[in-house]
């Protein structure tokens, strides 16, 4: 399963940029084909984020890479507190 969100990782990156790039350099008077395009590099877009996260989230759950010094809750640092 991680092998295949890798994949689609890297499918939906590159989706994302090819079509950004028609949707770029694509005339203003072919406006339906410039929707299209922009259509497909956002749902590029989306689910290249979507598996980027889900392989971050898997490497550090599998011990593959450490976790985030990220908080998920406030905590009051040392020295801050009034």
């Amino acid at each position: 399963m991680t092998k295949l969100i890798a994949v689609l990782n890297v499918v939906a990156w590159a989706g994302f940029w090819s079509f950004g790039y028609l949707a770029v350099t694509t005339p203003p008077s072919d406006g339906s084909r410039m929707v299209g395009a922009v259509v497909i590099a956002a749902l590029g877009a989306a689910l290249g984020i979507w598996a980027w996260f889900w392989i971050v989230r898997h490497s550090e759950a599998t011990g593959y890479a450490r976790g985030s010094n990220s908080r998920t809750r406030f905590d009051a640092d040392e020295g801050l507190d009034v």
